[in-house]
């Protein structure tokens, strides 16, 4: 192998530069000749590839989103899309692939292996930490601390004027976000998608007359069962009419910003092994972290296993939240 390229597909997630740059760096010192696909699939297809020497991903490892653009491609998941996305990459000598991205990504490049042969490597890079195979993804905890500090100052409105807030975070199938940073902001309840009776529980609670404390905060998954923060909070005013409700939806804000050092790190070690995977005859599978050790999962696995929040964290917020 000579020549790989690495692109970075659908949602974008601080770190994904800072695994980019790993790549590269870790091709070079192996001697590989690395590539870069903008705007992932749909660039592959459109045979928008260049270079990437070592010294073009200088000065990008503090940055969030991707110098290489994302995009989700439609024409990808047809025949014949990815038809010309091989023939682009047999044209340009590229022998293997670093795929950063989630789910669906990871999905692209298994079909894309099993017809066309092309060794790929995924990378973890979603916020939304729901992929199986690592323990982290990279983002993940640069959105935990984005989602906290903006708790953080709301949490100071809802003091000063005694209100209840129901802050809504990013996770539409999954609950990694709301349960770590409400466990670490002191929320009084969390909504996740993977557990259910949240909302009577919190009522309950909250309605304890031995109560002090005059205001409070609820973390919100976006994709939580009974419903978004507005719809949960109408439901709340329903029991509690008096109670000063409100709602901030902290929406894209968790996609961007400098990513954390641990992020940073993370990035850098599973770009590195991806390089170092594809070397070692390693294809179809994504590269993850489980107990501080590198792990590579098969592709199918890492897409079709569930991830479960953390039990041992849940069990704890359900102690400290009430």
């Amino acid at each position: 192998m000579k020549r790989i390229a690495v692109l970075t597909s659908g949602g974008d997630s601080p770190g994904m530069n800072a695994c980019i740059r790993a790549v590269v760096r870790a091709g070079c010192s192996m001697g590989l000749e690395t590539w870069g696909i903008m705007r992932g699939y749909q660039g592959m297809i459109e045979n928008d590839l260049k270079p990437l020497p070592a010294e073009s991903v200088g000065n990008i490892i503090q940055y969030g989103g991707t110098i290489l653009k994302s995009a989700r491609s439609a024409a990808f998941r047809t025949p014949e899309g990815r038809k010309q996305a091989y023939e682009n990459l047999r044209k340009a000598g590229i022998e293997g692939l670093v795929c950063i991205g989630g789910d669906g990504s990871y999905t692209g490049a298994k079909v894309f292996f099993e017809e066309y042969g092309i060794p790929s490597i995924g990378c973890p890079g979603t916020i939304d930490n729901d992929l199986y195979g690592t323990d982290y993804t990279i983002g993940f905890d640069t959105a935990v601390n984005t989602a906290l500090d903006a708790i953080d100052r709301v949490r100071d409105t809802a003091d000063s004027h005694n209100r209840v807030f129901f802050i809504e975070v990013m996770g539409r199938d999954s609950g990694h976000i709301a349960l770590h940073s409400g466990l670490a902001g002191g929320s009084e309840g969390i909504f996740v998608p993977e557990r259910h009776n949240e909302f009577q529980q919190i009522v309950e609670a909250y309605g304890n007359k031995n109560r002090q404390k005059a205001f409070s905060i609820f973390i919100v998954a976006e994709g939580d069962e009974e419903g978004k923060a507005y719809e949960v909070a109408d439901e709340f005013r329903k029991v509690y009419p008096d109670a000063d409700a409100r709602v901030t939806v902290l929406g894209h804000v968790q996609r961007g910003g400098k990513p954390t050092a641990n992020d940073r790190i993370l990035a850098s070690r599973l770009g590195a092994h991806a390089v170092k995977g594809l070397l070692e005859g390693r294809s179809n599978e994504a590269v993850g972290v489980v107990n501080n050790a590198i792990e590579y999962t098969p592709f199918a696995d890492a897409i079709g296993k569930h991830k479960d929040i953390n039990e041992k964290l849940w069990e704890l917020s359900t102690i400290l939240t009430r």
